[in-house]
Order: C-alpha cells, then sequence, then structure tokens
C-alpha cells in the first residue's frame, strides 16, 4: 500500500503558472527589429550660394517582430557618401506595438557643399544610373514585459543603391544589431 498524497488546485495552478511564465520567459528572446528603405523623394531644394541644399523624405519600413511593445527616443541618422558625411535625417520618438510592422516617414537633410567635394564622382555616378548611400543610426528604447522593462540600443548600418535622377531605391543592405540591458 502507498501513502496517501492530498490533492489540491492551488498547488496545481500555481505550477502551471509558474511552468507558464518560465516558458514564456525562455521563449521570448528579444529579436532585432528590420528596416527597409521604401523611397526617397526630394521635398525642396535651397539655394545656399553657390551650390544647393536638398530636403528629402525618405520612407522606412520598420518591423518589431517581438512579444512586447517597444518605446524608443528621438535620435538622428547619419547619411554618407563617398565616405564623407552628406547629411543627416531625423527619427523622431516614438513607440511601436508588439509583432508589428509601420512606415516611419524621416525628413532628412544633405550638404550641396559636401556632395560638390565629391563632383566627379557625383557626375560618374549620374551617368551610371547609381550612387551609393551609406547610413548609421543608434537608436535607444525600452521594452516591457510585464513589470519589467527591457532597455536595448538598435545599432543600423544602411547600405542603400538608388538611381541620382529619379531616387528610385535599386538595391540595399541592412544589418542591425541589438544589445539589451537587464537590469
Amino acid at each position: 500500500m502507498g501513502i496517501k498524497v492530498k490533492w489540491s488546485w492551488t498547488s496545481a495552478l500555481v505550477g502551471a503558472a509558474s511552468a507558464t511564465v518560465a516558458t514564456a520567459i525562455i521563449t521570448a528572446k528579444p529579436r532585432t527589429p528590420t528596416f527597409d528603405v521604401i523611397s526617397i523623394s526630394i521635398t525642396s531644394l535651397k539655394l545656399n550660394f553657390p551650390v544647393v541644399d536638398a530636403e528629402l523624405m525618405l520612407t522606412v519600413h520598420v518591423t518589431n517582430p517581438n512579444i512586447a511593445p517597444i518605446h524608443y527616443s528621438s535620435t538622428e541618422m547619419s547619411i554618407f557618401y563617398a565616405g564623407s558625411l552628406l547629411g543627416s535625417a531625423r527619427v523622431d520618438a516614438g513607440s511601436q506595438a508588439p509583432r508589428s510592422c509601420r512606415l516611419l516617414q524621416l525628413p532628412a537633410r544633405l550638404s550641396g557643399l559636401e556632395l560638390s567635394h565629391h563632383a566627379a564622382q557625383f557626375i560618374t555616378d549620374v551617368g551610371r544610373r547609381e550612387m551609393v548611400l551609406d547610413a548609421a543610426v543608434d537608436i535607444e528604447g525600452a521594452a516591457r514585459v510585464m513589470w519589467w522593462e527591457h532597455k536595448f540600443v538598435v545599432h543600423v548600418d544602411s547600405r542603400v543603391v538608388v538611381d541620382p535622377v529619379f531616387l528610385d531605391v535599386i538595391d540595399q543592405e541592412n544589418k542591425a544589431e541589438m544589445e539589451v540591458f537587464v537590469a
């Protein structure tokens, strides 16, 4: 004959809840969001004698693959041409729902003076109808899972090939790395 064990629903529910929370924490590993430049359009040209500065609107598709919403602070994206800083784009503070995607409109300003330092290469690129732009940005934010807030930094490096005549995006390569700070 065996020992009789008294069954307890409270113990069973606590055990099931603990197992569910442990499984959720283990499988809810943070994943890096994705960024893709969809389009580039000129919003204005400003005469800054003897060159012209350009203001652009970058449309970027952002995907949050995580199970938690994210909130991020404002920052500046640096835009490079031929290894030189050509301009920047403003990323406003915001948030994004879990497992969602959205389009961000990023206003950018490009320096005609800096572009004029690379005039020979720019003319060659216009002739080939391919211009390579590099961009880099660090986005800081936080994701809240239950009562824990996890701070993170996402570093994104992009290489975008555009048609300098029509500003069509021809090709792109985006690399994003995320660092999560557990406090």
